[in-house]
């Protein structure tokens, strides 16, 4: 069997692999260490000795026996008998044996639970939810946040302390528990998605890797939780948004406005998926913050060219995620919608009231669409000033070359240039 489509087949069986282990036998910082050398010993012998009948049952009967193996090492190291008693070995407990038949059941979702603690920050739930769910060593996941290892290392040892420490059994919580859960679930699968469409800081504009993620892990709740309409919500804002990946950046790597992208390049795929959940989930009743931001995609992802784009409609649809939430990004986006909608003025007006709000008045986003809209209203001086201060502030590099491309020009240009706005990465919702 080709070793891609054996990393593919493991990358899917790992969560649901370190999920049952956890369930039946407890002891997860452990548990995730015997599912890694199960895992480990797949990648070495599948691909030479074929597959085994049941992939799933052989990972966790391979993952128990070295759990065994690593408690009783414990044990042997430790003397005292507290110590001793603290630890259970998996054939004293009254759940089936690891080489017995094993059920269908899959604990992806239980595991996912388990990594969004809410005694975790969304620093550490992200990077827990990598490791664990996501299949990704902790060299890959510090590469993608741009940290050194060992910080990585110890956020990941830390989240998995508090974990143990919670004491929170290895079930779906249930009532409001479950659904306030699903929301930390739900919203650290968006912080990923986010931070890999549109890097907060490095050399790359986004990184795929962290967005594929992000899709792979929201269709795997999907499958899970189907009827739920803010999981399908999730997933069609994440495929109508990374749907225009490959249209945002030229061969330079410089960043390309929506209104500018070769709309051909988009994934008509993407869009057409995107769509049919959203449409969907609206049906369902009152829409969540994922279905609305949703339904804006699919209205960029549906306008034939930048100039049918329905801003009107966009308006509204920010008006009414503003009613939820009081996030400044909402309300960021918002202006921009109404400079598109109504003229730049509206949009300069509405910014004046985020002026003074801390979250976002050190943003260089808040900058950089004052620029645009300046620019728009043929205020080229003020403009130049606010996209050279927003360049100042922007951590990625993508993003400073454009910002200060977009100044440039100002300063040599005579007749006034209508700009691009870049309603192109999703709102940020944290």
């Amino acid at each position: 069997m080709p070793e891609i489509e054996v990393e593919d087949l493991l990358r899917e069986l790992a969560p649901q692999v370190l999920g049952a282990v956890v369930r039946r036998y407890g002891h997860f910082a452990a548990a995730e260490d015997a599912a890694q050398e199960a895992l480990l010993a797949a990648a070495l012998q599948w691909p030479k000795e074929g597959l085994p009948d049941n992939p799933r049952a052989w990972l966790i009967t391979v993952a128990a026996r070295r759990l065994t193996d690593l408690l009783r090492g414990e044990q042997a190291r430790r003397r005292r008998e507290d110590t001793v008693a603290s630890w259970t070995l998996p054939e004293e407990w009254l759940a089936p044996a690891a080489d017995k038949p094993v059920t269908d059941a899959d604990d992806t979702l239980i595991l996912l639970f388990m990594c969004c603690h809410p005694s975790l920050s969304p620093a550490s739930q992200i990077a827990l939810t990598l490791r664990a769910v996501g299949g990704l060593t902790t060299p890959e996941i510090a590469r993608a946040f741009l940290m050194p290892e060992g910080t990585m290392t110890r956020r990941i040892t830390r989240a998995k302390q508090r974990v143990k420490d919670s004491g929170v059994p290895f079930r779906l919580p249930q009532g409001p528990e479950r659904a306030e859960r699903l929301g930390a679930v739900l919203h650290v699968l968006y912080l990923i998605f986010n931070e890999g469409y549109a890097s907060t800081s490095g050399p790359d504009l986004q990184r795929a890797e962290l967005t594929a993620e992000a899709i792979r892990l929201t269709r795997m709740v999907h499958r899970l939780l189907p009827d739920d309409a803010e999981v399908a919500g999730l997933l069609a804002l994440m495929l109508l948004t990374d749907a225009r990946r490959l249209a945002r950046t030229g061969r330079d790597s410089a960043l390309i406005p929506m209104a500018e992208q070769d709309r051909g390049l988009w994934n008509a795929g993407h869009i057409a998926e995107g769509v049919d959940l959203v449409t969907g989930a609206l049906s369902k009743g009152t829409p969540g913050p994922y279905q609305l931001q949703a339904a804006i995609a699919a209205l960029h992802d549906e306008a034939p060219s930048a100039e049918e784009t329905d801003w009107p409609q966009i308006t509204a649809l920010y008006e009414a995620l503003m009613r939820t939430s009081g996030n400044p990004m909402i309300a960021l986006n918002h202006a921009v919608a109404l400079a598109m909608a109504r003229g730049p003025r509206a949009g300069l007006d509405r910014l004046e009231r985020l002026q003074h709000d801390d979250r976002i008045a050190g943003d260089h986003r808040l900058h950089a669409v004052r620029a645009h809209l300046l620019e728009m209203a043929g205020d080229h001086a003020a403009a130049r000033v606010s996209y050279e201060e927003a360049a100042r502030r922007a951590m990625s590099l993508p993003q400073q070359r454009y910002l200060h491309a977009r100044a440039a020009r100002l300063k040599d240009s005579v007749e006034p240039d209508v700009p691009q706005t870049d309603p192109d990465t999703p709102e940020a919702m944290a």
